[in-house]
């Protein structure tokens, strides 16, 4: 059954009492020259963390740095680095150029195989290859590489050919991703993130989604697929609606807490409908006994925590492991307003991992510890 996230919730958020992520400085780039933004670690079926060569994988968008930090999105690549403490590796891009069927590589998750043998990759290919005008299709791939470590060298083989996982059905997502082309209006079929349910051991894939039976434009939606026993995906209705409220529910997870099930989502504060309540830029989601549902807002309004409000936009695609850990990267920081002048964007535009979060949780209750 669908859940809603409803303009009730928002409306109940209390600006002077929400949770607020400390202010965040600009971050030193981690490699010269090149932006960094929404990163996610290899991970265990179980979710957590992989150990591999003393440290964690990541795969992060990476973009040269341009003027103008927005211009990131239409050049967005998978890139490899490593991490051991708080240092930093870059082994360079994932795949080889003309390797994804599409013109840009978005967001997505990546899991260790129990034997430590190889990764499976689950991610966005965004357009089409060799497009002359970037369009806004995305569909949702899996790809997997052998993984071989000797010391703190690692090396995965060629990754095999994408196969696309899902197709939006038209009755319950969107198929046409367009929604105007501008920053906050295309419409979603991406972020696909894996989880592997305890309580029966299916394995399942979330996704930003946007509902194809809505008459508002802003319809986002958290769509959810299961693999079934031939190893095909089979796509379910979507798990989060937010109908009428909100456009963007990106780069949703899950995550199991004393028996509990936490899912999380980011959003902004411009992608709320304009008739009705908005949160600011935040990490929100809902809880649930089980993961069929019915699942509520955590804090009873959804919200997370929020940036603070002399930096609204420091920070942003918080990932939530299940130590309770939440990673995102740095945004733009120091600033109260987005600049329209790109060179004073990147000014204040970090394209580097963000500080380690924590939460505490407590039933349906949340906050950062």
């Amino acid at each position: 059954m669908t859940s809603h996230w409803t303009a009730a919730h928002v409306a109940a958020i209390d600006r002077a009492t929400m949770a607020c992520a400390p202010l965040l400085s600009k971050p030193q780039p981690l490699i010269e020259g090149i932006d960094l933004w929404d990163y996610w670690p290899v991970q265990a079926e179980d979710g957590s963390q992989a150990l591999i060569a003393g440290g964690t994988l990541f795969i992060l968008l990476s973009a040269p740095a341009l003027l103008d930090p927005d211009a990131r999105h239409g050049m967005a690549r998978l890139r490899l680095m490593h991490r051991v403490g708080d240092k930093w590796r870059d082994l360079g891009l994932l795949f080889d150029d003309g390797f994804s069927p599409g013109s840009r590589e978005w967001s997505g998750s990546a899991i260790l195989s129990p034997d430590h043998g190889h990764i499976t990759l689950y991610y966005t290919v965004a357009g089409t290859r060799g497009e002359d005008v970037l369009s806004f299709s995305q569909r949702l791939f899996e790809t997997r590489a052998a993984l071989s470590v000797e010391g703190d060298a690692i090396a995965l083989s060629p990754w095999s050919t994408p196969v696309e996982m899902l197709v939006p059905d038209g009755i319950d997502y969107v198929r046409d991703m367009e929604g105007g082309g501008a920053i906050g209006t295309i419409k979603a079929f991406r972020d696909p993130a894996f989880f592997r349910d305890p309580a029966d051991g299916a394995a399942y894939v979330f996704f930003a989604a946007s509902l194809a039976q809505s008459s508002s434009f802003w319809n986002g939606a958290v769509g959810m697929a299961r693999r079934a026993p031939d190893g095909r995906w089979d796509l379910l209705p979507p798990l989060i609606a937010a109908d009428g409220l909100n456009n963007e529910l990106e780069r949703p997870h899950v995550i199991v807490h004393d028996g509990r099930y936490y899912l999380f989502w980011s959003t902004q504060q411009k992608v709320f409908a304009d008739d009705g309540p908005a949160g600011p830029n935040g990490l929100y989601g809902m809880t649930s006994d089980s993961l069929a549902g019915p699942w509520r807002p955590i804090n009873g309004t959804g919200l997370a925590f929020a940036n603070p409000p002399q930096a609204p936009f420091q920070a942003y695609s918080w990932f939530v492991l299940p130590d309770l850990t939440v990673q995102s990267f740095a945004d733009m920081t120091g600033i109260a307003h987005v600049p329209a002048d790109p060179a004073q964007a990147r000014r204040h535009f970090g394209g580097a991992p963000a500080p380690d979060l924590r939460l505490a949780i407590e039933g349906d209750r949340l906050w950062l510890a």
